[in-house]
C-alpha cells in the first residue's frame, strides 16, 4: 500500500550497501544496538577500527563512548581497535571530534561506515559529510534502536511519528545554510 508520505520514509530511512572501509563511526547514543551492529561489521572484517563518539549524558552512567565501548568489548571487539571520543554533546561534535581523533591517530580514511539509528540516518550522514573531508565515502548501516522505530511502522504510532518528523525538522534547520557551500565547492 502506498501513502502520500512514502517520500518521507525513503528520505529519512536511508541505507546503502556496505563496503570494506577504514573505520566504523558511531554517533553517540545509549542504544546498545548501535555497537552491536558495529561489532558485527568489525567481526565480518569490514573495518580495522570502530570510533564510537559521545560525552556525558543523563541516559548512561558515564559517557556514551564508554557505554558503547563496553558493549563492544562484551561482544569480543578488542579494546585497542575501539578509538576514543568522549567529549561530544551533539551530532556535529560527534562528527567533528571523531575527525580530530582520526587525524591525531594519523588515520586517513577514504571509506567509512556510519552506524546510526534508522530514523536518524539522513541527518547523521549529512552531519558527517559536513565535518569530514569531501573525499571520504560513507556507507550507511542503520539499526532499529530500543524505540523500535522502523521504516515499516513509524507512521503507526504518535511517538514514532514525532521521532521521525523531529529529525526531518532538524535536517532543515541544520543544513539549509550548508547548501550554498556544497554548491559552491562543486563549481570551483
Amino acid at each position: 500500500m502506498s501513502y502520500p508520505f512514502d517520500c518521507i520514509t525513503e528520505f529519512m530511512f536511508f541505507e546503502t550497501a556496505i563496503e570494506p572501509s577504514d573505520v566504523i563511526v558511531v554517533p553517540g547514543g545509549s542504544h546498545p544496538q548501535l555497537m552491536e551492529r558495529a561489532a558485527e561489521l568489525y567481526h565480518q572484517g569490514m573495518a580495522t577500527y570502530i570510533l564510537p563518539s559521545g560525552g556525558p549524558t543523563s541516559h548512561v552512567t558515564s559517557t556514551e563512548w564508554q557505554f558503547l565501548r563496553d558493549v563492544g568489548i562484551n561482544l569480543g571487539v578488542p579494546e585497542n581497535v575501539i578509538l576514543r571520543e568522549d567529549k561530544a554533546t551533539n551530532t556535529f561534535e560527534n562528527a567533528r571530534y571523531s575527525w580530530e581523533v582520526l587525524r591525531q591517530k594519523k588515520i586517513k580514511p577514504r571509506k567509512a561506515i556510519l552506524v546510526c539509528k534508522s530514523y536518524f540516518a539522513r541527518r547523521a550522514l549529512l552531519t558527517y559529510q559536513v565535518e569530514f573531508p569531501e573525499e571520504v565515502d560513507f556507507f550507511v548501516s542503520p539499526v532499529t534502536d530500543k524505540t523500535g522505530t522502523t521504516r515499516d511502522n513509524w507512521y503507526l504510532d504518535e511517538k514514532k511519528i514525532s521521532y521521525v518528523m523531529n529529525e526531518m525538522t532538524k535536517i532543515g534547520q541544520y543544513f539549509k545554510h550548508h547548501i550554498p557551500n556544497w554548491v559552491n565547492s562543486k563549481h570551483m
